[in-house]
């Protein structure tokens, strides 16, 4: 059962979620007949939660989980995990099987891209059909339609039907009806990975100017967008709950999850090739100092000039930080045959979370690359504090007197 009531006061559970579960049939056939039987069952007042029948599933089981005003929840796991499932209850879309959803105030989503938008009317008529879903009056919608478009960035075009689109716009339009209307609670699955940067930069932005009147859930993989925003998270897994409260716990558990052994990637290799990779340790807690990687190049020829490139790359193959000779004003060459190196790094503090390395030997008066890796050794970091940044600055804070 899902209520929506009235927003009265600023600091109380915008949204409670007690004893969630939903089944699923993977037949349909199968699925029409046992919802024959349950409608059946119902009219003669069994409405108590069943076991699973042959062929069902658990798409989501016992979720619970309470959010408040200034609270934005990060929905994380891997696809088929319920979080979409999750999501759908929760905007009224299907009904749940057991347990309860109580939401106050109005609901704004951004489910499935496009969603909700009739194709063939236009972006600004879909704007008033929209609003008037979200429970806007024409009147208040006349005074938010042009913020709307001013937002989306696509008013030149906000008159063609909304088929013409490109997915970006739908994305545009969706995010600015839903985030300009400002709803009570803002539900949005993964679309903002669809938008260009400098649009999801203003997504954020926007998100966390809400933030102060509304409570967001965000479903994504991208865990820096997990750090960025959100006050709290859960790791889902089956249809259940994994684990849920702070972010670096809950990002640390996703990546265990979903850790892969590693296998280097070559980009490129032209007369020089990797003989091996090592690393004095492959798990931190806290600050590193004096940490050495070992490698070995295998070279054709004798080969001057030459920049050696080791960056370190976030699980969303995103450079975090890099070493390399040339900035370091270092001649390096390579002798035909076997050439072996060590990079000694001095001290480095990282967020937590998994990370790889990517090398890099280019040539430093053409800038050909001779050899390119990435997805070499894994290694991890915990720590205590989990920030905004993949990079920790080491450093101290004292009083200005």
């Amino acid at each position: 059962m899902i209520e929506e009531k009235n927003i009265e006061t600023t600091n109380e559970v915008l949204v409670k979620v007690e004893g969630l579960s939903k089944k699923f049939c993977k037949d349909l056939k199968t699925s029409l007949w046992y919802g024959v039987k349950d409608l059946i069952s119902n009219i003669h007042g069994n409405k108590s939660e069943r076991l699973l029948r042959d062929k069902e599933f658990w798409a989501v089981k016992d979720i619970n989980f309470e959010l408040r005003r200034g609270e934005c929840l990060g929905l994380i796991g891997h696809n088929g995990a319920g979080k979409s499932t999750l999501l759908k209850i929760l905007n009224g879309l299907i009904n749940p099987d057991a347990g309860k959803v109580t939401i106050k105030g109005r609901v704004g989503a951004l489910i499935e891209l496009g969603a909700g938008f009739n194709p063939i009317l236009s972006g600004r008529e879909n704007i008033y059909n929209n609003g008037a879903v979200l429970g806007f009056t024409k009147k208040e919608i006349d005074a938010k339609v042009e913020d709307i478009i001013d937002f989306a960035e696509i008013r030149e075009f906000i008159d063609m039907p909304v088929q013409n689109y490109s997915s970006g716009m739908k994305v545009r339009l969706g995010f600015a009806v839903a985030a300009q209307m400002e709803p009570d609670v803002l539900i949005i699955d993964e679309v903002l990975a669809v938008g260009d940067v400098s649009f999801r930069a203003k997504c954020y932005e926007r998100i966390s100017e809400l933030m102060k009147s509304c409570c967001v859930i965000l479903v994504t993989h991208s865990m820096p967008q997990v750090s960025k925003i959100c006050t709290s998270a859960i790791l889902m897994h089956k249809g259940q709950i994994k684990i849920q409260g702070n972010n670096g716990y809950v990002i640390e558990a996703y990546y265990d999850d979903n850790f892969v052994e590693d296998k280097a990637t070559i980009i490129q290799s032209n007369y020089c090739q990797l003989d091996y990779f090592k690393t004095d340790l492959n798990v931190f807690t806290g600050k590193i100092k004096n940490f050495e990687i070992k490698l070995g190049l295998i070279s054709e020829l004798d080969l001057d000039n030459i920049e050696l490139n080791l960056v370190i790359m976030s699980r969303e193959l995103a450079p975090v930080c890099q070493g390399s000779s040339k900035f370091l004003n270092q001649d390096i060459k390579l002798n035909k045959g076997l050439n072996e190196f060590v990079f000694s790094i001095d001290e480095i503090y990282l967020n937590t979370g998994l990370y790889k390395f990517s090398l890099t030997v280019d040539d430093c008066l053409t800038g050909k690359k001779y050899l390119w890796i990435q997805n070499l050794n894994t290694i991890k970091f915990i720590n205590e504090f989990t920030g905004v940044s993949p990079v920790m600055l080491s450093g101290k804070w004292d009083r200005n007197v």
